[in-house]
Order: C-alpha cells, then structure tokens, then sequence
C-alpha cells in the first residue's frame, strides 16, 4: 500500500511499508509525473542488469538516457518514451541485443503498455 497525507506545503510525502518517497510541486524534488518517467529509466537499468547477470558479464559502463515525448494532447499526454543506451566497448552484438531485449520487457512499461486495462478507483472511505 503506498500513502500519503496532504499539507498545506508544496511537499508530498508517500510511505509504504518499507520505503519513503518524496515530491514536490515548486520544483525544489521531483514531481510525481517526472518520477514516474524516472522508474521508466530506472526499470531499464535493473532490467539491463538482470540481463548482464544471466549473461555473466558486468553492467558496469552502461550509460541509459529516457526521454518522454508528449503527444497531442499536452505535456500531459505521453506518444512515446525513447529509451537510448550506450554500451561500454567490451560489449558484443549480441550482448548488447540480449541487453536491449530485456530492457523492452521492463515490469513499468509493461504496465504502461498494458494501462488501457488498468481500473483506477477513487473512493471515500
């Protein structure tokens, strides 16, 4: 469960469990849209990493830049997400295939890809 209360302070503080994870509306953090591009960048590394371990060679050098492309509706409509990764020289052709395949697979885009399903609810409660 993730949660948060809200203040009169441009600050938004959402814990769960076992974490904590701040915001902010007046750009002194991120705001809430700018972290989700964030887990979108953030997936592809753990998915690039996963791949190097079954490959059994190290991540360590690759460089993984996102960038969102709003589409016609706004900056609040998303069209695309280029994910662009640069590969340490060591790296072969099909290592880097085997990287980039795992990072089309990463758990948020999935279910960015999948959101047309997706039910949200408000309730009081």
């Amino acid at each position: 469960m993730y949660a948060t209360v809200v203040d009169s302070t441009p600050l938004i503080k959402v814990t769960t469990s076992k974490f904590e994870a701040n915001y902010a509306l007046d750009g002194s953090l991120m705001n809430p849209l700018e972290a989700f591009y964030a887990s979108l960048a953030a997936c592809a590394a753990v998915y690039a990493k996963k791949a190097c371990k079954g490959l059994g060679i190290s991540a360590a050098g690759i460089e993984i830049s996102c960038k969102p492309f709003a589409g016609p509706g706004g900056p609040l409509t998303l069209a695309k997400f280029k994910t662009d990764v640069r590969f340490p020289a060591s790296f072969t052709a099909e290592q880097k295939a085997a990287v980039l395949d795992s990072i089309a697979h990463c758990a948020v885009k999935e279910v960015v890809a999948d959101g047309p399903n997706i039910e949200f609810l408000a309730a009081e409660i």
